[in-house]
């Protein structure tokens, strides 16, 4: 059974983020795997380790600093990793995002699943994955809590609004991975030393046969405008009183005489 895990780094979710009007300000701030995106390679060893055979890929697309969290996903038992960090990828949408990621998997070959996180939690997209099957002609399953696979096909349970869909896929296929699909390993210090001597190969937009104008903010689709964070909370207030009763009455006052809502 061969995997490829696409991974993104994000800020972790406990940093202190500060908002520019130019995009967010990242100095100081610890990186970290995109939590979803550890479900897709959990996912992908527990696969693996199903089948009795195979190998696990991650490929990233971003800056140098990406590498740490790869060597995360290689100290988890990914195999080997390929990292697209070249400039000309600075500023990529997801469409872009993802037109690089097809083109590196396409030279890869010879896999059977695709996982990526239902959603990186730094813009919430959630467009890779779907984006990604389109470019690569195959089919796709989101937000998915359950994988199957057998004779050449894969079962999977995915979340729709009010209740489960169970469908399924031929393979290869996309699968993005939702909250509950596994838990994730952490990875351990024989797995971390491990990493340190696993394939990481650099990959630039020229090694994959895509014009620099393709991917990038130069071939991005949409483009960020303007970042503003959100306004301060204000302060709450407490409703008094004795009785669920006198509570009501207070809460209905407020609401009429100071927020003026009703």
């Amino acid at each position: 059974m061969n995997s490829i895990v696409c991974l993104k780094q994000v800020p972790d979710t406990e940093a202190q983020i500060r908002v520019k009007s130019e995009g967010i300000g990242t100095e100081g701030v610890k990186f970290i795997i995109s939590p979803y995106d550890e479900y897709g390679i959990e996912e992908a060893l527990a696969q693996k380790e199903k089948a009795g055979a195979g190998e696990v890929s991650i490929v990233c697309l971003g800056p140098d600093r990406c590498v740490e969290a790869i060597r995360t996903g290689l100290a988890m038992g990914a195999d080997k990793a390929f990292h697209i960090d070249d400039p000309a990828c600075d500023g990529s949408d997801a469409m872009a995002t993802a037109k690089a990621l097809a083109e590196q998997i396409k030279k890869m070959g010879g896999y059977d699943l695709i996982f990526c996180g239902k959603q990186a939690i730094d813009d919430d997209q959630g467009q890779v994955g779907v984006a990604l099957a389109e470019y690569l002609n195959i089919s796709h399953a989101s937000l998915v809590t359950k994988v199957e696979v057998a004779d050449g096909k894969a079962k999977v349970n995915r979340q729709i609004v009010g209740g489960e869909q169970i469908v399924e896929l031929p393979l290869p296929c996309v699968i993005t991975a939702q909250k509950g699909l596994n838990e994730p390993r952490y990875a351990s210090l024989p797995g971390i030393m491990k990493a340190k001597k696993k394939p990481l190969n650099p990959v630039k937009i020229a090694d994959i046969g895509i014009d620099a104008s393709a991917t990038g903010a130069a071939g991005s689709k949409t483009k960020e405008a303007n970042f503003t964070a959100p306004p301060a909370r204000t302060e709450a207030k407490i409703i008094g009183g004795e009785s669920a009763e006198e509570k009501a009455v207070g809460l209905a006052k407020a609401l009429r005489e100071e927020a003026k809502i009703i």
